[in-house]
């Protein structure tokens, strides 16, 4: 189950079909080293996402 506070990185590797979910939603950073460290909460923070309406999406 992904929760929001999984780390970018960690999420993209368990889950790496959900990067077009991210992508989607607006995270198109999600290679650069600062978002790998980033908890999915904090990245949906700086771009404007409502982080549990997205780890909803992410967790159908």
């Amino acid at each position: 189950m992904i929760e929001k506070t999984m780390k970018i990185g960690e999420l993209l590797e368990q889950y790496p079909e959900k990067a077009e979910i991210l992508l989607n939603a607006g995270m198109h950073c999600l290679g650069c080293p600062a978002s790998q460290a980033e908890t999915l909460e904090e990245a949906c923070d700086v771009h404007g996402i409502d982080v549990n309406a997205l780890v909803q999406e992410l967790n159908q």
